[in-house]
């Protein structure tokens, strides 16, 4: 039996939740950043529809990740070797939520500081936060999916 292809569409799926639950909740909804809000002051309206270019290019990378896991998902469910395995694929969903937040949050918020998660207080502790919430979530899910490989 080969659990690599489910954790592999679970992975990606949760690296793109992950960046939709980060634009909508952060960008959209509680409007703390946008992508390129350290750069751009967003009290300018050509600025904030620069930012809303990119905002939209991000999406559009989540969508298109998600989409190629659902692709994944397809072909793991329909391979009588991959064992269906709800611990495993929510273990994967971790892993890939934590990996967006640890790869974005030290590439954007820390080596090319574009935004960090609350603009107007700069880098933060919440930048902080985020990294931990990646490192957590990779925790849980490496875990999770080691505990399904005993079921």
């Amino acid at each position: 039996m080969n659990r690599k292809p489910l954790i592999a569409a679970g992975t990606l799926m949760g690296i793109g939740m992950g960046g939709f639950l980060d634009g909508i909740l952060f960008h959209q909804i509680l409007q703390l950043h946008s992508m390129l809000s350290a750069n751009l002051s967003q009290n300018i309206l050509v600025n904030v529809k620069i930012s809303m270019f990119w905002d939209g290019l991000f999406h559009a990378f989540t969508w298109i990740t998600t989409a190629i896991s659902i692709k994944l998902l397809w072909n793991a469910a329909r391979n009588p070797e991959v064992p269906w395995s709800g611990l495993t694929f929510w273990g994967s969903l971790f892993l890939g939520f934590g990996i967006f937040n640890l790869v974005e949050g030290v590439i954007n918020h820390h080596i090319i500081g574009i935004h960090h998660v609350v603009e107007r207080m700069g880098l933060s502790l919440f930048d902080y936060l985020f990294l931990g919430s990646g490192v957590l979530f990779i925790l849980i899910g490496w875990i999770s999916i080691g505990n399904g490989k005993k079921i």
